[in-house]
């Protein structure tokens, strides 16, 4: 299981020219590891995770899920991709204010057409990986930043992707909580065996990330050892 980009070029309309996005970007990531890619405000790093996620159709190159190329796939083939496949852990949480922090993981696995009561243990079970057990019961105005960002990420962990992209996690949180939400998603990583990639700016908090790859003007450069 691992995400693989290979030579991934995106442009978008910019007047009469076009404006590159991604440059041949290549990455691998294997499964069990936590790349965190870096870099300024307009590098090209939201484009990366778009492609990855499959929510973006690059000009050029292939995106590889769990040994699958994904060119030419339909949109529905697509949908599902990431209804199994891909975890996404969006920059803000974006909680149905009705539901509780168990029903926010439960109605994924719903959609997914998977049994109540085994939605129901596997929520709980997330909950407990990320120290909200306790909180299961409460609904989204009932919870610190902090901990709808957890809510967050078990919810992206519900169908037990492959794939687990997170964007700039700790954007809205000081520096104790970020640091708290960036442990969290290197020990989660590592037990649920995701390849997972983490866009950031902040690099304050990298320091137990399995590697750390910097985008410049759509063009990636990874660490020479890699």
């Amino acid at each position: 299981m691992s995400l693989d980009l290979t030579d991934i070029t995106l442009t978008y309309p910019d007047g009469d020219t076009r404006l590159t996005a991604l440059d041949q970007v290549s990455l691998h990531v294997p499964k069990g590891a936590l790349t965190a890619v870096v870099g300024p405000s307009g590098s090209g790093k939201s484009s990366l995770l778009a492609v990855a996620a499959t929510l973006i159709t690059p000009d050029s190159g292939t995106v590889t899920i769990d040994g699958v190329a994904t060119t030419g796939m339909t949109r529905r083939e697509l949908t599902d991709l990431r209804r199994h496949k891909i975890g996404i852990v969006f920059q803000q949480p974006n909680l149905l204010p009705s539901l509780t922090a168990a029903e926010q993981l439960q109605v994924m696995a719903q959609l997914d057409g998977r049994k109540s009561r085994t939605a129901r243990a596997r929520a709980m079970d997330l909950l407990d990986a990320v120290g909200l057990v306790d909180q299961a019961g409460r609904r989204p105005h009932q919870l610190s930043g902090g901990q709808r960002q957890r809510v967050n990420i078990a919810r992206a962990l519900m169908n037990d992707p492959t794939v687990l992209l997170v964007d700039e996690p700790t954007s809205a949180l000081d520096h104790e909580r970020g640091a708290a939400v960036l442990d969290l998603i290197t020990r989660l990583t590592h037990q649920q065996a995701t390849a997972t990639v983490l866009v950031t700016h902040d690099r304050t908090h990298l320091t137990a990330v399995d590697r750390i790859a910097e985008v410049h003007d759509g063009r990636l450069r990874l660490p020479a050892h890699t």
